[in-house]
């Protein structure tokens, strides 16, 4: 037990407090991203042929979108709202404005899925247009935020260019809804100038979609989002949260911006060589990994000079995540040869891809900072006020360690049997890899129910003289 956080220099739970807004807005989007994990994982494990054939059917694609947006989208989103002002020393713009993104992303991120399970591709555009407003709100607030940055940095830069390409990513989403619904008439709407205008305009982006290959433009736009979007944040905030919790610092700023550079350039030319299935596919391919390996060779530059040399298991889910984009990386360049056949071992590839980014590198790395950023706000919101007054936890009192290196190993395990499984097709390995997957979704959710239960019984003890005022940071 501790009496207090300690607020001087090199403590990570101080800094995480000294600018976060308020523990609300962030638990309840990071709250719905793992109820969307466990839906997400339960419907991988009652239909493992959702991985072991071809991934373009309603069914896959609304699972994918029920990680992507539900899961991933809210973890990533509440996390931006507690650690962009953080790790840039300033204050979030506009609590107001992130508690009304939230309402508009749940709604949306939920009626795409279920319109993408029954093939409405209007609704799934209407359900998005709900998600984009909010989408809009949530660059909008960060963008101000980082007006207020102090000093601008590799992580500020990271962090923009993430919110430019979310907003790409989101407006092809978009584009391709609106082509799936063809919009070739007016039928059905009000005879009103604004209405014909809004359906002309429809009309004209519909046809300009359907000069593309249909495959193409959905793997286009699964690009702007995990690698603009997840990836570029990912990145650069790793690059104040690793050297936080590791008491370290970056060793090469100069590496470290070239990471982000190289990244973005990469990702522009990957999208359009994707979206237009040209040969230069495999050039940018090759920039995108040259950035992530300048960015892992600073990552290992950053852990050799730390100081404190016990990794606990939230950044040993990141860096497991970290390494798995060694072969994610590959499997990138071998889809992104353009002489690769097209049969059904190349779409299962591409499924191993999808699955391996998302649930791999993606989910390994939020489950890592999910277990420094919630105990941190169930304990601001029950302890922060005792300290003086009472005996409270350390942060690390907060959760069982055991479960969460049981659930590394579930995870690790699941996605790797998963993966073997799904190049081959073979479905039952796939439901044995999905459920080693739910195991360690299940010791997540205890874990966070076990948080969480500080909120309603507070585990205090009267002050005592001998009491330390120094604390055992998690």
């Amino acid at each position: 037990m501790s009496g207090a956080l300690n607020p001087a220099k090199g403590n990570p739970a101080a800094a995480l407090g000294v600018h976060a807004p308020s523990e609300v807005v962030p638990l309840a989007f990071m709250l719905t991203g793992i109820l969307a994990l466990c839906f997400g994982t339960g419907w991988f494990l009652f239909r493992p042929s959702l991985l072991s054939t071809y991934h373009y059917n309603q069914s896959v694609i609304a699972t994918t979108h029920l990680l992507v947006l539900g899961w991933i989208c809210s973890v990533v989103m509440g996390a931006t709202y507690q650690l962009v002002p953080v790790a840039l020393g300033t204050k979030l713009y506009s609590e107001k404005l992130a508690q009304w993104h939230f309402v508009l992303h749940t709604v949306g991120f939920i009626g795409m899925v279920w319109m993408f399970r029954v093939w409405n591709m209007k609704q799934v555009g209407h359900f998005g247009s709900v998600l984009a407003l909010g989408v809009g709100l949530f660059v909008y607030n960060i963008a101000r935020t980082l007006r207020r940055v102090p000093k601008w940095n590799v992580t500020a830069t990271a962090v923009a260019a993430s919110l430019f390409w979310l907003s790409c990513a989101v407006a092809a989403g978009l584009t391709i809804a609106i082509a799936k619904c063809g919009y070739d008439s007016t039928e059905g709407l009000a005879t009103a100038a604004a209405s014909r205008a809004v359906a002309s305009g429809l009309h004209s982006v519909a046809a300009f979609m359907s000069r593309f290959d249909a495959i193409s433009a959905m793997h286009a736009h699964a690009h702007l989002g995990s690698v603009g979007f997840f990836t570029m944040l990912l990145v650069g905030v790793s690059y104040k949260l690793i050297p936080m919790f590791t008491l370290s610092e970056i060793q090469s700023k100069r590496r470290a911006a070239s990471s982000v550079v190289l990244l973005n350039i990469g990702l522009a030319g990957s999208f359009m060589t994707i979206l237009l299935r040209s040969p230069w596919k495999l050039a940018f391919a090759l920039l995108g990994v040259a950035a992530l390996s300048v960015y892992i060779w600073e990552l290992g530059a950053i852990l050799r000079a730390r100081k404190r040399r016990t990794l606990d298991w939230g950044i040993r889910y990141f860096l497991t995540a970290i390494v798995l984009l060694c072969p994610l990386s590959g499997l990138a360049l071998v889809l992104s040869w353009s002489a690769l056949p097209l049969n059904e071992f190349t779409g299962q590839l591409e499924n191993v891809y999808g699955f391996l980014g998302v649930v791999g590198v993606v989910s390994l790395a939020l489950v890592g900072m999910l277990y420094k950023i919630i105990p941190f706000l169930v304990w601001f919101a029950r302890y922060s006020r005792q300290i003086g007054r009472a005996q409270v936890p350390a942060l690390a009192d907060l959760y069982f360690a055991p479960l969460q290196a049981l659930g590394y190993w579930a995870f690790l395990s699941g996605i790797l049997v998963t993966c073997g499984a799904a190049a081959f097709s073979v479905e039952p390995g796939v439901r044995i890899g999905c459920a080693s997957v739910a195991l360690g979704v299940a010791t997540l959710v205890l874990n966070v129910v076990k948080m969480l239960s500080h909120l309603i019984r507070p585990q205090t003890t009267p002050l005592s003289i001998e009491s330390s005022p120094i604390p055992r940071p998690a």
